[in-house]
């Protein structure tokens, strides 16, 4: 998107590859996306410069810790679900480690705004990693010789050990 430079309302813009068209092209010739206007994008970028309006947090409301690790990565959360209009809390955690990376942080949000706050995180990690969700799926895949099929980490493909080549995308597990 066009985030370097002003963004023209009588143009339109691609969100995959940033590329900024007349307002009379529907897709980007580069990657076939459709385009967004210039206007959407500007209104966007407003909506997100706005405060949130959200209801602060109450001493008698349900919490559930949603996340957890060091201060600066806990702010950024923070940060995030404040734009969506999800109020969180930051609570200190006790552990046993030595402190030497800052503190961890836990975050909190009512349990009504549990499941909203982490279908945000998740949209925002496949946003930052460029990972699809079916390639989360698979990541963690490993090939076990001793199984009688198994799972492509690269691609997804279910297959026999018996073979130590995926059937689908070619990766090798000899």
């Amino acid at each position: 998107m066009a985030r370097n430079h002003a963004v023209d309302p009588e143009c339109n813009y691609c969100l995959q590859c940033g590329g900024e068209y007349r307002a009379e092209v529907r897709r980007c010739a580069d990657c076939t996306a459709d385009l967004i206007s210039g206007r959407e994008i500007i209104e966007r970028q407003q909506q997100e410069r706005q405060p949130a309006d959200c209801c602060p947090i109450r001493p008698d409301d349900d919490l559930v810790s949603i996340q957890s690790g060091p201060l600066l990565q806990m702010q950024m959360v923070q940060v995030l679900l404040k734009r969506k209009g999800i109020p969180s809390l930051a609570a200190g955690e006790s552990s046993g480690t030595c402190g030497c990376g800052g503190p961890n942080l836990v975050i909190q949000v009512r349990r009504a705004d549990a499941k909203e706050a982490q279908a945000v995180l998740v949209r925002e990690h496949l946003r930052s990693t460029g990972l699809s969700e079916q390639e989360l799926a698979v990541a963690g895949a490993v090939f076990d010789a001793a199984a009688d099929s198994t799972l492509c980490p690269a691609c997804g493909c279910h297959f026999s050990t018996s073979l130590n080549t995926c059937p689908d995308c070619g990766l090798c597990f000899a």
